[in-house]
């Protein structure tokens, strides 16, 4: 399944997320420090979205929020879609 995120308060302008099942297979960022938001997508690519959200959450840059902390609010959206679905 593919999602699409508006971040808020950081560099980059969306986040593409594709998943299967319980796990990250794809994450492409819009906007941001091109560099950092790169070796995310490969970091956390196969990942399971649980882990990298616990890990990502709460990671600062220019204010109270991030790119990668953007991200881990993505994916607890996530998650509570699926839960609701389930």
């Amino acid at each position: 399944m593919t999602y699409q995120f508006k971040p808020n308060g950081c560099c980059a302008k969306q986040i593409k997320i594709t998943t299967d099942n319980d796990t990250i297979s794809e994450v492409k960022f819009i906007g941001g420090c091109r560099g950092n938001t790169a070796g995310i997508e490969r970091l956390i690519r196969n990942q399971k979205i649980s882990d990298v959200a616990q890990t990502l959450r709460g990671i600062t840059c220019r204010g109270t929020t991030s790119c990668p902390d953007q991200l881990a609010i993505a994916l607890e959206q996530i998650m509570d879609q699926d839960s609701s679905a389930a």
